[in-house]
Order: C-alpha cells, then sequence, then structure tokens
C-alpha cells in the first residue's frame, strides 16, 4: 500500500506496538455487548418501589419489629436474586456471541495489512478502510477518499466526503470508496467505547407490552399513593400508634408489582437465549416481543433473499469480440480499488490486469455506477442501464436483451467508455456521469437464492404478515425473483424514479399497496418504511448493506444479515447468524410467547394488587381493623403471584395474542370479576371471624382463603383441562405445569400452617377443622360463581350499551 505521494504505507512494527500499548496509548475502551453486572443489578434492585420498601424495613427494624422487616425486605431481595442471576447468566452467554459480530479492523504493521480486533489497536496504527467498515477510532486520512455516514454522531444522513487530511471519527461507516487512516485517538479519549451506545440510542423503540407495562405500573402508582393519602388520614384521626402505620404502609407499598417488571425482563432475557442457540442474535432486549408486532416486513433482496455470491450469466458485446468485452471488464475490476460483490463475479470468470488510475468513482447504490478514468485519459462506466442510458451515444437498441434478461431474474448491467480524457467530478467535487459514453456491453449476473427463503415467507405470509421487497435492483428483475419465493405473480412492481415525485400521502398510499420496489435509493428506503409506519403499520426490516441502514434505524425492528456489514449490524436489534431465515420464524413463535406470557402474568397480578386494594378500602368504611400485616402479605404475594408468575413467564406458549389490542384489554374481561368476587369473599369470611373470634384468628382466615383463591386463579389462569375455561376464550392448554406448580404452592402453604415454628413466624394461628371445612366450602362457591360470570361474560353485560 502506498499513499498518495507514491510512497509505500508500512504502518507501525510489532515493537512499536507493544512499546505505545505498555505506555497507555493502547485502545484499551472495550465496546461493550451488553449491559454490565453493574447496570444489571442497579436497574434491578434500585427501582423506586424497591427504595421505598427498604427504607420501610430500615423503619421497622429502628421500632424493633424485625420479623416484620425481614419479610418486608425478603420478597424484594426474591425479586432482585432471581432477576439478576437470570439476566448475568444470559450475559455471559449472549457476549460469547456477540463476539461473532463484533466489529473488526484491518490495519497495517510492517508493510503488511491485517485483521485485528479493534482493542489490539494503538495510537499511530493505520487502518484501511472499505464499503461497510465502522470506523473504529478516531483519526485522519494518509490516502485514499471515501464518504462516510456520520448519522450515528450528527444525525444528518447526508454522505460526508473524506480525503487526505480530512479526520474519520468512531461510530461512522465508509459508505463508498477506501481510504488509509491513521489514529490519534484510542482508547478514552476516542468514541470507539461509545459506538455501540450512540449506534442503539437511536434505536430506543418500545414495544407494545413495555409501553403496556409502563401504563399499568404508572396506574397502580397512582392508586396505591391515593390509598396511603387516605391510611394517613385514617391513622391521624384515631391516634393509631405509629408502627401500625408503618405496617400498614409497608402492605400498600408492596401492592406495586414491581414483579411485572421483573417477569418481563426475565422474559425477555430468556427468550434472547433460546434464540441465541437458534441462529439469532439479539442486541436489543425487546427485539423478539418486538416481532411478534410485526405485520409489514420489508427485505431488501440481495444479501436477504439472495446469498452474498454472483455469478456471471452472460455478456453480450455491442460493436467488439465478446473476448474484448471480456478483457476490458477483466481490466476494469481488476485496476479499481472499490472490491463489491459484481466486481468479485467479474473477476473471477474474467481475468485482467491492473491499470493505473488517474481518477475514480467507486460504485454507490444511490448513484448505481461506478467509473474509472486511466492514465491514457480514457474513461470507463459500470452500471445501470437505464441509469446510463440518457448519457449514451446514439446506437443499437438494448432493450430487448435488457428485458429477456430482466424477465428471467437477472441482474443486468451496462458497460461503457469514453475515448477521450473526461472528468469523473464537477465542480463542486461531486460525482458526475460523463456525456456521450459507447457502449461496449451487456452483462447479466446471477444471485443464489437463500435455500430457506421460500419457506420463511411463506410461515410469514400465512401469519397474516405483508411482505414488501425493497431492492437497488431493476423492479422486472426483482419482481422475477420474487415468483421464484412464492410471491404473488401478479403483484405490483414500481421503480425509485416514480417515487421521486411523491408527497408523503402519495408515497404512503403507494407502499400500502405495492409489493416489490426496484431501483431505490437508500433515502427513498427509509422513506418507504417512514410511510408504512403513517399507515399505521408494525414495520420490520432485513438488510445487510450500508444501503439499509437508514431503512434499519426507522423501523420498528431492525434485522441483519451476519454477513453484512459492520454498519448494519452495529444499529439492527437482531443479527441472524449464519445468514440463516430459519431463524425468524422462531422468532417469532418466542415473540408470541413473551406477550402470552406476560399476559397470564399480568392477570394474577392485577387481580391480587385490585382485591388487596378494594380489601383494605371496605374493610377502614367499616372501621374494621387492617385486614393484612407485612408477614401475612408476604405468604400471599409469594405463592399466588411471586414464584407463579416468574414461572408462567418462562412456561409460557406461543400463540397468536387471546385477545386483539392493548394488554389491559386482553385482561380486563379476567381481572375486574376474579377481584370483585374474591375482594367480596374475602371481606365475609374477615367481618364473620372478627363477629365471632378475635383479629389474629380473622386475619389468619382471611390470608388463608386469600392464598386459596389465589392458587385457583392459577389454575383459571393456564386450565389444564377445558372444565377449568373460564376467564379465557381459549381451550384448555393441557398444560399440567402450572397445576402442579399450584399444588406445590398449596403444599408449602400447608407446611405454613402445619408447622408451629412456621406459622409462628409469619404470625398465624391455627384453625379448627370447621373452619377448614368453611372456608372450603366458600371457595367451591366462589370459584363455581366466577367461572359462571366468566362464561356469561357478566362484565360486558353490565356495561354494554
Amino acid at each position: 500500500m502506498s499513499n498518495h505521494a507514491g510512497l509505500p504505507i508500512l504502518g507501525l512494527s510489532e515493537r512499536e506496538v507493544l512499546a505505545r500499548r505498555a505506555s497507555g496509548q493502547g485502545n484499551d475502551a472495550r465496546l461493550s455487548t451488553s449491559r454490565t453486572y453493574a447496570q444489571i443489578l442497579r436497574q434491578h434492585a434500585f427501582t423506586f418501589i424497591n427504595v421505598v420498601l427498604f427504607a420501610i424495613g430500615i423503619v421497622l427494624v429502628l421500632m424493633g419489629r424485625w420479623s416484620d422487616a425481614v419479610v418486608t425486605a425478603g420478597l424484594v431481595l426474591l425479586y432482585v436474586v432471581v432477576a439478576v442471576v437470570q439476566e448475568a447468566r444470559a450475559k455471559r452467554q449472549l457476549d460469547r456471541i456477540a463476539l461473532l459480530t463484533r466489529p473488526r479492523a484491518a490495519v497495517v504493521r510492517e508493510g503488511q495489512e491485517r485483521a485485528v480486533d479493534p482493542v489490539e489497536i494503538v495510537l499511530g496504527d493505520v487502518l484501511v478502510i472499505r464499503p461497510g467498515d465502522q470506523v473504529v477510532v478516531d483519526g485522519l486520512v494518509l490516502d485514499g477518499q471515501m464518504h462516510a455516514d456520520e448519522s450515528l454522531l450528527t444525525g444528518e444522513s447526508d454522505l460526508v466526503p473524506k480525503h487526505p487530511g480530512d479526520p474519520v471519527y468512531s461510530g461512522s461507516f465508509c459508505v463508498t470508496g477506501r481510504a488509509a487512516y491513521e489514529a490519534q485517538k484510542v482508547g478514552a479519549d476516542s468514541l470507539a467505547h461509545q459506538i455501540t451506545a450512540s449506534a442503539r440510542a437511536f434505536r430506543q423503540v418500545k414495544t407494545p407490552l413495555q409501553r403496556d407495562v409502563d401504563f399499568v405500573i404508572r396506574m397502580l402508582v397512582f392508586l396505591v399513593s391515593q390509598l396511603g393519602i387516605l391510611l394517613a388520614i385514617s391513622f391521624a384521626m384515631r391516634h393509631m400508634p405509629a408502627v401500625d402505620l408503618v405496617q400498614m404502609a409497608a402492605v400498600v407499598v408492596a401492592l406495586v408489582p414491581q414483579g411485572l417488571l421483573v417477569a418481563v425482563t426475565v422474559s425477555y432475557t430468556m427468550g434472547a437465549v433460546r434464540m441465541a442457540g437458534r441462529g439469532a442474535l439479539i442486541q436489543q432486549i425487546n427485539a423478539i416481543e418486538s416481532l411478534s408486532h410485526v405485520d409489514v416486513l420489508c427485505l431488501d433482496k440481495t444479501g436477504t433473499l439472495t446469498t452474498n455470491r454472483l455469478r456471471i450469466h452472460a455478456i453480450h458485446p455491442i460493436g467488439i469480440s465478446e473476448a474484448e468485452l471480456a478483457h476490458a471488464l477483466g481490466d476494469f475490476v481488476t485496476s479499481a480499488t472499490d472490491g463489491n460483490r459484481t466486481a468479485a463475479a467479474i473477476a473471477e470468470a474474467y481475468e485482467g490486469q491492473a491499470r493505473r488510475v488517474r481518477e475514480e468513482i467507486p460504485f454507490s447504490s444511490a448513484r448505481q455506477w461506478s467509473a474509472l478514468r486511466f492514465d491514457d485519459g480514457s474513461v470507463y462506466v459500470l452500471g445501470a442501464p437505464e441509469t446510463l442510458q440518457p448519457n449514451l451515444r446514439p446506437g443499437p437498441d438494448l432493450g430487448p436483451q435488457i428485458d429477456e434478461w430482466t424477465a428471467q431474474g437477472l441482474r443486468v448491467l451496462l458497460f461503457a467508455y469514453h475515448p477521450d480524457p473526461v472528468p469523473l467530478h464537477d465542480a463542486d467535487d461531486q460525482p458526475q456521469l460523463p456525456d456521450d459514453l459507447i457502449p461496449l456491453g451487456l452483462l447479466s449476473l446471477a444471485d443464489e437464492l437463500r435455500p430457506e427463503a421460500r419457506a420463511t415467507l411463506d410461515a410469514f405470509e400465512g401469519a397474516g404478515i405483508q411482505i414488501k421487497i425493497i431492492s437497488g435492483d431493476h423492479p422486472q428483475t426483482v419482481a422475477a425473483l420474487a415468483r421464484q419465493v412464492g410471491l404473488d405473480p401478479a403483484a405490483r412492481a414500481v421503480a425509485g424514479p416514480d417515487l421521486a415525485g411523491l408527497d408523503d400521502a402519495e408515497l404512503a398510499l403507494v407502499a400500502q399497496e405495492t409489493t416489490i420496489f426496484g431501483r431505490i435509493a437508500p433515502q427513498q428506503k427509509e422513506r418507504l418504511v417512514r410511510a408504512l409506519r403513517s399507515q399505521g403499520h408494525y414495520v420490520a426490516m432485513i438488510g445487510d448493506g450500508v444501503n439499509d441502514v437508514l431503512s434499519l434505524k426507522q423501523a420498528h425492528l431492525g434485522i441483519a444479515m451476519q454477513s453484512g456489514s459492520q454498519a448494519t449490524r452495529a444499529v439492527a436489534d437482531m443479527v441472524l447468524l449464519d445468514d440463516s431465515f430459519a431463524a425468524l420464524p422462531r422468532a417469532f413463535l418466542e415473540g408470541q410467547r413473551i406477550v402470552r406470557g406476560m399476559q397470564d402474568v399480568v392477570r394474577l397480578l392485577l387481580t391480587r394488587t385490585v382485591y388487596v386494594i378494594l380489601l383494605v378500602v371496605t374493610t377502614a368504611m367499616v372501621a374494621a381493623a387492617f385486614p393484612i400485616t407485612p408477614k401475612h402479605n408476604a405468604v400471599l404475594a409469594a405463592l399466588t403471584v411471586g414464584i407463579p408468575t416468574l414461572a408462567l413467564a418462562a412456561w409460557a406458549r406461543p400463540g397468536r395474542d387471546r385477545t386483539p389490542g392493548s394488554l389491559l384489554r386482553a385482561v380486563i374481561h379476567f381481572v375486574f370479576p376474579a377481584a370483585f368476587t374474591v375482594a367480596v369473599v374475602a371481606l365475609v369470611v374477615y367481618l364473620f371471624y372478627l363477629l365471632i373470634a378475635d383479629v389474629a384468628v380473622a386475619q389468619t382466615a382471611l390470608t388463608t382463603v386469600s392464598v386459596l383463591c389465589g392458587l385457583v386463579l392459577i389454575l383459571f389462569v393456564e386450565p389444564p383441562t377445558p372444565a377449568w375455561v373460564g376467564g379465557d376464550e381459549a381451550v384448555g392448554s393441557g398444560d399440567w405445569r402450572p397445576t402442579l406448580l399450584a399444588l406445590a404452592m398449596l403444599a408449602l402453604f400447608g407446611a405454613v400452617m402445619f408447622v408451629p415454628p412456621l406459622r409462628d413466624a409469619f404470625e398465624l394461628v391455627p384453625l379448627g377443622g370447621l373452619d377448614w371445612l368453611l372456608i372450603g366450602v366458600v371457595l367451591g362457591i366462589w370459584g363455581l360463581s366466577l367461572r359462571l360470570m366468566w362464561r356469561v361474560r357478566l362484565l360486558e353485560r353490565l356495561f354494554s350499551r
């Protein structure tokens, strides 16, 4: 390699590299592949609710209520430990797999180019960058020229030309051209350690589930805060002991279901681990769930539906022999510094000799052509026929041959030249296509379809997902290939130039009605995705090249191929390992699993929260003693929602959302009848025992009936047989694991009630045989009544217009 003065670029020697690394001039700021352990612990341990409960625990300790303090903070600690352990284990697995998609750098040392990990770079290293490569450290261009995409740093999508002496910044990408640059800022001084964060900060897209969960939490925080205010007023008016107020606060604050956030995180994390073993690296933790909401899937053609391999199908010389055309093509690609798949296919088919180049225009998907001006002044251009034809000399009609090849799904290029030295850049140093070009020939290239592409697209169409193919190739070529993968043969195809003059409303209409788009520039891809989103669609985009970066960032879900450019992998939410489409249907099912699992979790958590709030309010209205102590609440929460919700999230089965729409709409049919009836039963049992016994017996009976109702609700949430179906329109799942879990929780409660040390530790008292019989009868009547209310849809009838 040589610089612009013709002198060779040798780079550093190994001795210089070792010396600079020893002196602290290495690029030691490693690129983070996922959250750190400290971030994981901080997110789960130091939530607002957790901090409040820990504070209440400290107050209880100061008041001498050690046991209440332990149970108040105990369930919180259980959630934190489970979530941290699960996510830490997943982090280790995902970090190992993420190394596959990590950026690599080409560095010149002792005159030889080699690929290294970015952390091996030292100050003064010379790096080589090509289209799709990521700039991994800040530096200064020494040789060559390129256009860089700095949108992740500046927010501007316009390409920035880089010439010798211009700075380059980590976090940007080479789109066209080839250059060598010297590393001038490494480690903490450069932006390299922020690349991943910078790329993904642009793509923080909350999924419908996350938005719904956030709303549920905010709603419950509001309700609980109002309840707390009412209880505080009651405390002040009735002159209750301070310790009673603190105990009440511990119970009320714990009603906010912090377990809901834990369950979401655990579901996402375990889904990411499962998918990592099935061919997909999840870079945004919510990407799997996001895929389950997709109703429009946009795909690039090259490298996505097809492999990254091209082969020459045929050449059609114009005015010269086939041998002369092959020789000229071989010289053109051998002399060019800008290598791509097309050039590789031509070089494989035709040998050529490198000629001295005076000026070069690298290929760009926006321009659709590349050009070289050789030392003798002649100019050669290779590009899309429709792009070059306006600049051709009048000559033979090329249309029939182009139409024949494009109808076969082949990529067609036109090779032309100008014998005289004409500039390839205008006065503003922008590439310009010469006029009066002489056509030398056409060449056709065949793409290789990915073997799993058709089955994958069939699966998505069967799930009701629209497919949109957006490519830079000729629309007819794309249409022919679309037919090969099973898309509608009559599907409409539109060319990029036809979209150029459309306003946003017109473009949205075309985007909605069209399946195939050809000759689409990168900015047009972005506009199409934005137009589909404006129509209310949930859009996923799959791509592999730099020209797909803008559209990937605009989509709800960006998916990249592992063999794609570093730019696409950096901004994608999901990377398909081994470039296998087979992972997508699995990820789709995994997303459905997460959504269904969270519906089950929310059913249990909301039911428990609402009926406890109703119980507290109604007992306060009748001036009865506060019904629940922190220890009783710990038993109730752990056995009915704490352990079961984590298990249900892990055991969830794929399937379409049981009820379309928001999460609340999906669960309201279950929650309100269940919460209301449990509150009524619990209140009746509590007041009955207050009349015939003391507060301790009443609270024990209340805790017992509440736990038993909560365990029965697990069977209603996941019916083992159709006989248990009530609050869900689905048939019995046949999955007995939730039922066995409920029985296990029942056994644990039995141990608490019948083992004296455990019973005393949780401040419960023994119940007699008649008490158990009464509670059993009440439980049976409640269960049958609730099931009937669900089946006759009493809630809907009461509130229907």
